[in-house]
């Protein structure tokens, strides 16, 4: 009873637009995120606590949470000096990056193929449903959300906890780079990339696994050749981004 009447409170306290404690620290914290992995803060900006409490209209400590959040999560870094800036781009070790996302979308398709249930297969329309109506809606950041939250749910059908983990993390990770693969398109991703991800479903719910790995294979291909290219030809990102 006691958790019920925190949780009508809470209700409440939503309601009427009354500040909760945190509320402005995650308030803080999805705004800066989206910033970053949009790119409108590049790699290297400065993230200053008291510009940013002006910023924000806050004191230090809730912007000194939402920076914690985004440490936590890569975006951002201190430096020995003790100055943060947003997180660099490794583009040196890119080559690792494509080697291993490509494995990833290999063998959690192979495997999902291979062990999947038909809830499962559920959960991956459901998603790409959503991933559909981001691209319909050219809305870049919950194109990177729902393309990560598909491919999620073809890892978690493949039953193995290893894989699943290390392609989340590959994905969270590099959310800056698939934002370039995006703006490669101009934010319009043409269909038949979007159909990909219908093919690989059909393939994993007809348990065809060499069909389902071979998709896989395309599917990575195509997305690390496009931001290849993307990469060589932006003059801005080989003028200011450690290549």
């Amino acid at each position: 009873m006691g958790g019920m009447a925190r949780d009508t409170e809470q209700a409440r306290t939503e309601g009427t637009g009354t500040p909760k404690r945190g509320s402005g620290s995650s308030h803080v914290y999805k705004i800066l995120r989206n910033e970053i992995i949009d790119l409108k803060l590049a790699p290297g900006s400065p993230m200053d606590e008291l510009q940013l409490a002006d910023r924000f209209s806050l004191s230090r400590t809730p912007i000194r949470e939402a920076l914690v959040r985004l440490s936590v999560e890569g975006l951002i870094t201190t430096l020995p000096n003790r100055a943060t800036i947003v997180s660099t781009i490794d583009f040196l070790h890119l080559p690792q990056f494509f080697d291993a996302l490509t494995l990833m979308y290999r063998v959690t398709t192979r495997l999902a193929a291979g062990h999947h249930s038909a809830d499962d297969i559920v959960r991956m329309r459901g998603k790409q449903e959503e991933f559909t109506r981001a691209v319909e809606a050219r809305d870049a950041l919950a194109l990177i959300a729902t393309n990560r939250d598909f491919h999620l749910e073809i890892a978690r059908a493949g039953g193995n906890s290893y894989y699943t983990e290390l392609f989340v993390r590959l994905l969270d990770e590099n959310r800056r780079i698939l934002r370039l693969y995006y703006s490669s398109f101009n934010d319009e991703l043409p269909r038949k990339y979007v159909t990909e991800h219908d093919q690989m479903i059909a393939a994993i719910a007809a348990r065809d696994v060499e069909e389902a790995d071979r998709l896989a294979s395309a599917h990575a291909e195509q997305i690390v050749t496009q931001i290849q290219s993307y990469i060589t030809a932006d003059k801005r990102i080989n003028a200011h981004m450690s290549l």
